[in-house]
């Protein structure tokens, strides 16, 4: 199981974030929204609801309790368990949503390889992350021993990710990038454009 304790310590402060940078917080949900489609969806690593109950995704997994009691409070219908092992049948969702998450699963194979599973054919895989490469993932990577929530992540690029979704067995990529300057420079929300390698949130849609 991943480290779980630093968002059962640190709630408030993970939640304080979204109210702070409330602009990019609108901005990830702008080009998380872009890229989302109608249907059954699940989002992997819910934490306290705050992607899920805005995109109206109403089925979430974490493996944190502390997280899930905030996102039941956001109406979320969640369940404990890890990205590894999905505790649902077989083609049981049109979506599968990763915010963030990537970066804090034990095993990226195995995580693409679960999502694939529950996936309903010609599903879509939604993941949304900072990216390695960019300014914010490049100063996240520098400090993230001052993070209690960075500390042990594993930040990943979209070049990475590309190659570990097509061993994975994913096709059909759509790609869109926003937040293009450091976070306490943004003070409204971001645009939303395709592709990446400009912007520090990428979000990759990429069919079962």
């Amino acid at each position: 199981m991943p480290n779980a304790a630093p968002f059962e310590e640190h709630t408030d402060r993970y939640e304080a974030w979204f109210d702070e940078y409330e602009a990019v917080y609108e901005s990830e949900l702008n080009a998380l929204d872009r890229l989302l489609d109608d249907g059954r969806a699940l989002e992997v690593g819910v934490g306290s609801g705050r992607f899920a109950a805005p995109l109206g995704i109403d089925i979430g997994v974490d493996p944190t309790i502390g997280m899930l009691q905030r996102a039941r409070r956001r109406e979320i219908d969640v369940v404990r368990g890890v990205a590894e092992q999905l505790p649902f049948a077989e083609e049981t969702f049109e979506t599968v949503l990763l915010v963030t998450t990537i970066c804090f699963v034990e095993d990226v194979p195995a995580t693409l390889a679960e999502a694939r599973r529950v996936l309903a054919p010609d599903g879509d895989l939604v993941l949304g992350y900072v990216d390695r490469h960019s300014p914010v993932g490049e100063i996240y990577e520098q400090h993230k021993e001052e993070s209690p929530f960075y500390r042990d992540a594993t930040f990943v690029s979209t070049d990475q990710l590309r190659g570990a979704l097509l061993d994975a067995g994913f096709t059909d990529f759509e790609i869109v990038q926003t937040v293009f300057r450091w976070i306490d420079e943004v003070d409204e929300p971001e645009p939303v454009e395709p592709g990446y390698g400009d912007g520090s949130f990428v979000v990759i849609k990429a069919r079962r």
